[in-house]
């Protein structure tokens, strides 16, 4: 009895939910997808913009009927006078007693077919909308009136008691599939999760076991790029786990709302709202995830180069490692800027804009900027000249003009320093004409040693030479030192006293480090050795004759 009452009382309260009749134009070969209306823009086929022909659909419960067709101008007001029509035949219709046909009359009016339901004008079958279907008039009415046949009894029929508890079952199972696979989605992403830490906290370290580079020299930077990659495939696993439960629960909720006649006119209003946003929602989100999925590609390419060690030596492990991770930041701002440009461009086709004429004209601006802005064109240049050179790299030291620290960012537009007192230098990349690497391959340790001119200077040789052989064989520092430190011997002779020159060579920023260790234990080595380390002193010499002239004057005062 509860169903009874709710089947008497929904047709009087929905009928104008069900009613929610909409048009919009569309082209005119256009199929239909039950409970999925398609909304696309109007088409023309004439120059004028009042008198082209616009198409357009009429819509009962959600679903298209039939289509009509008018000049722009005269559309709105037919395809409104239309539905008002065709909303007060269903409401009779509808209030009628179960198993009442559709009588669907077409007299002839002026030449002209004209449909009459249940004894009630609906509208009159012209010439354009015969055209819509490449048939004659009475065709394309006999056509329209079996489908208002057809559908008016369904409507009449879907709302029944029966079939709305049926309706209400299947939206249940829709309703617990959707609980059940959003479930099963989370437990997959959190098994993600957990997988990902496993493999991070237990990766092994990166280095080739036959290559002679060690495996903790590559390690720092096999591992930094296998995090990133990581970071970068949880990012899209991320994204497309939250897609996924987006499609989940809004896919089932829009067929749950095609179930019922009255929620179904809700699925025209979603797909007007939602339109557009929605194909600029799409667009943005396969950028993204492309950018991504492009970024991870490029570490995990990055990865296997320096882990393999198949291109690596002692001499340019270093060097090469450096590269390559230049040339892996620079190749990720290249991709992004193309899956941003592409994005933009698809962007604009979703929304219907002709990409053409603008691709045209871009062509044009682009002349126009280039020619504006030579500088950004040279910093483009002489950035890739110093990539391709291999002038510098990141992680590099070096010297450009007044400025020098460690190069931070590198890119095709401008290079960024960060010297000793933690400021960040930025550089246009056409600024650098002379560059100074300090770290390129190896690097050299340059020591001036200064030894009193009254110390046993051979006995200063040998224990300078003696102090870097030592540190030659210590295991802290051998890695460092590339070759035995060269006593090159006694420089000058300098005011604060003999100055002995000595070089090391080094790993590419380890002088520093190396330098003040040798400087350190040299100083207590000369000290037990009793050799002091030269001041800055100065010796004045008198001339007799003017002592003697000092003298004499002094005393006749």
């Amino acid at each position: 009895m509860r169903f009874k009452f709710l089947a008497l009382a929904l047709p009087a309260v929905g009928i104008a939910s069900s009613m929610a009749i909409a048009v919009v134009s569309v082209p005119k070969a256009t199929a239909q997808i039950p409970l999925l209306p398609q909304l696309q823009a109007p088409s023309s086929v004439s120059n004028d913009s009042n008198n082209r022909l616009v198409t357009g659909w009429i819509y009962l419960d959600g679903r298209r009927l039939f289509q009509i067709a008018a000049s722009r101008a005269n559309f709105p007001e037919r395809s409104e006078d239309i539905q008002k029509k065709l909303e007060k035949i269903a409401q009779n219709y509808f209030q009628s007693p179960p198993n009442t046909p559709v009588n669907v009359n077409i007299p002839k009016v002026n030449q002209l077919p004209v449909i009459y339901v249940n004894g009630q004008y609906l509208m009159t079958i012209t010439s354009e909308d015969a055209g819509l279907r490449e048939v004659d008039t009475w065709t394309s009415a006999n056509q329209i009136a079996e489908s208002l046949q057809e559908d008016l009894q369904q409507a009449k029929q879907e709302r029944q008691t029966q079939f709305l508890i049926d309706q209400g079952k299947i939206a249940a199972g829709i309703g617990l599939v959707m609980m059940l696979m959003s479930l099963g989605v989370y437990s997959w992403q959190q098994r993600s999760k957990k997988d990902l830490v496993h493999s991070i906290a237990s990766q092994p370290n990166t280095g080739s076991s036959n290559s002679q580079i060690s495996p903790a020299a590559a390690q720092p930077i096999a591992t930094q790029l296998n995090q990133q990659q990581h970071r970068h495939l949880q990012e899209v696993k991320r994204r497309l786990f939250q897609l996924t439960q987006a499609g989940i629960w809004g896919g089932g909720s829009f067929f749950i709302l095609g179930l019922f006649p009255y929620t179904r006119p809700f699925q025209v209003i979603i797909l007007n709202a939602v339109q557009f946003p929605l194909r600029l929602g799409v667009v943005f989100l396969v950028t993204y995830v492309a950018i991504r999925l492009i970024y991870a590609l490029i570490d995990r390419f990055t990865t296997t180069l320096i882990s393999s060690g198949a291109l690596l030596t002692p001499e340019s492990s270093e060097r090469l490692r450096m590269r390559v991770s230049t040339f892996s930041g620079v190749t990720k701002s290249i991709a992004t800027g193309i899956c941003v440009g592409v994005g933009f461009l698809l962007a604009l086709v979703s929304l219907g804009i002709d990409i053409v004429p603008l691709l045209a004209g871009a062509s044009l601006v682009g002349v126009a900027v280039s020619l504006a802005s030579q500088n950004l064109i040279k910093d483009a240049i002489n950035g890739f000249l110093i990539i391709l050179e291999d002038q510098y790299a990141l992680g590099d030291v070096i010297n450009v003009g007044n400025v020098g620290g460690l190069v931070e960012n590198l890119n095709l537009r401008m290079t960024q320093l960060r010297d000793s007192e933690g400021r960040l230098i930025t550089i246009p990349n056409s600024e650098i004409k002379v560059v100074a690497n300090l770290s390129s391959r190896w690097s050299r340790a340059d020591l001036t040693i200064p030894i009193a001119y009254q110390a046993d200077i051979e006995k200063a040789l040998m224990l300078i030479e003696s102090i870097g052989f030592e540190m030659d064989k210590d295991p802290q520092w051998e890695r460092q030192i590339l070759e035995p430190p060269q006593v090159l011997g006694i420089d000058q002779f300098g005011d604060r006293g003999l100055i002995v020159r000595v070089w090391i060579k080094t790993q590419p920023l380890k002088q520093w480090d190396v330098a003040r260790e040798f400087r350190r234990r040299l100083k207590v080595a000369l000290d037990q050795a009793g050799i002091s380390i030269s001041v800055p002193q100065q010796a004045i010499w008198v001339n007799d004759e003017q002592l003697l002239n000092f003298q004499g004057n002094g005393k006749a005062n």
